[in-house]
Formats: C-alpha cells, sequence, structure tokens
C-alpha cells in the first residue's frame, strides 16, 4: 500500500507569520514613504535615498521586533515548561490525574482517559502535560532568530520593489508608479501568503491591498501638505 502523506498548513505558522508580516510591511511603509517625500516636492535621488534609509531602519526594527517578541514567547514557554517538570517530580499521581481529567473534558471515558495518561506519561511525561495541558508543541516552539532573520530578509526584499519603480520611472510619473505597482505587489504576496496558509486567495489580497493604500492616501496628504508649507 502507497504511504499516505497528509498536507497541514499548520506547521508553516512561524516563518510564514513572520514573511508575510516582513514582506507586506517592506512594500507598505517604504511605499508610504517614497509616495510621502515624492509628494512634498522632492528630487528623484532624495526620494531614493529617504526610501533606502528606511529599507535599513526598518530592516533592523523588523529583525530586533521580531527577535524580542518571540524571545519574550520562548522566555514563558520555558519558564512553564520548568514549572510543569518541578509539578511532576513533586506530585507525579496529581499530575497523571489531572492529564486523565483533560483526556475526559475532550470525549474519552474515564477508564480509558487514566490509561492514556498512564501510557503517556510513562513514554514522556514532560511532553504529555507540554502538549495536552500548556499546549506547546515543537512545531509551534517560538524561535527567535528565524523569525528575526526572516522579518528582515523579507522586508528587505519587500522594501526593494517599491526603490526599483523609483528608479525605472519618469520623475514625474514616481508617484502614481510607486503607488500602483506597490499595491500590484502586495495584491500578489497576500495571495501568496493566504495561499501558503490554505486560506482565500481574493480575501489576502485584498486586505493587504485596502490598508496599503489607506497608508500611501495619508503618507501623500502629509507630503503635499508639508510641501506646500515648506
Amino acid at each position: 500500500m502507497p504511504k499516505h502523506r497528509e498536507r497541514h498548513f499548520a506547521g508553516r505558522i512561524g516563518w510564514l507569520r513572520a514573511a508575510v508580516l516582513g514582506a507586506n510591511d517592506g512594500i507598505v511603509s517604504t511605499a508610504s514613504l517614497v509616495v510621502g517625500v515624492a509628494a512634498a516636492g522632492a528630487a528623484r535621488g532624495d526620494v531614493l535615498l529617504a526610501g533606502v534609509a528606511g529599507l535599513v531602519a526598518g530592516a533592523m526594527s523588523m529583525a530586533a521586533g521580531e527577535y524580542v517578541s518571540v524571545s519574550s514567547q520562548a522566555d514563558t514557554e520555558r519558564a512553564d515548561l520548568a514549572r510543569e517538570k518541578q509539578e511532576l517530580e513533586d506530585n507525579v499521581e496529581y499530575e497523571r490525574r489531572e492529564l486523565a481529567q483533560i483526556y475526559v473534558g475532550r470525549g474519552l471515558a474515564p477508564d480509558l482517559a487514566r490509561e492514556v495518561a498512564m501510557q503517556l506519561m510513562a513514554h514522556d511525561a514532560l511532553g504529555a502535560h507540554a502538549r495536552d495541558e500548556l499546549g506547546l508543541s515543537e512545531m509551534h516552539s517560538a524561535r527567535p532568530l528565524q523569525a528575526a532573520m526572516t522579518s528582515a530578509i523579507t522586508f528587505s526584499l519587500g522594501a526593494a520593489l517599491p526603490l526599483l519603480l523609483v528608479l525605472i520611472s519618469p520623475p514625474a510619473a514616481i508617484i502614481p508608479a510607486v503607488a500602483a505597482g506597490s499595491l500590484l505587489f502586495l495584491a500578489l504576496t497576500g495571495g501568496m501568503a493566504a495561499h501558503a496558509g490554505g486560506a482565500g486567495i481574493a480575501l489576502g489580497a485584498g486586505r493587504v491591498t485596502l490598508w496599503g493604500a489607506l497608508a500611501m492616501a495619508a503618507t501623500a496628504v502629509v507630503g503635499n501638505l508639508f510641501g506646500a508649507v515648506l
């Protein structure tokens, strides 16, 4: 009999969240910055300088933010596991009854729940409690470096797209070219992210495109106001 392999999307949650957040933020923030500076009447060189500075600052900010955030999550997970390990050492019988009660709550008969709890704890007591009491698993465990690197790289790739449009567009067409191109990029990345996560492509593309359009519109208004004043 051929081996059946199931495809699940849950294993992608860690890196997918960081990748989508990084790419979308790179496109939105850099495109908005470029549109705002261009709307203030800046020359192409000044627009590019602002965009490149935004790329570098944004990538570092994303990496630092993700690392700190996910590190805090990892610290919490380690603290919970340490506490659970101590509880298993102090009163293993109570922990066995607690685990059995969890299985009863999920629909198992009491006798079967006790047997399942006994066998799972005999194999890996801490692992059983981590999964079923704390809701922790290796698949979803926090990985700070992975999240930081993924966010920084994808932010840089996303931010590079509006800058490329600035380079290839005529000076008079920078704003419409960057706005239209960036919205297209956002729709593509949002759709691909939704597909990778098993969600609806149209919904994924639409929501990031909407927020990107609002961000660019807001910075264009600010750029025009400051350009008129200064």
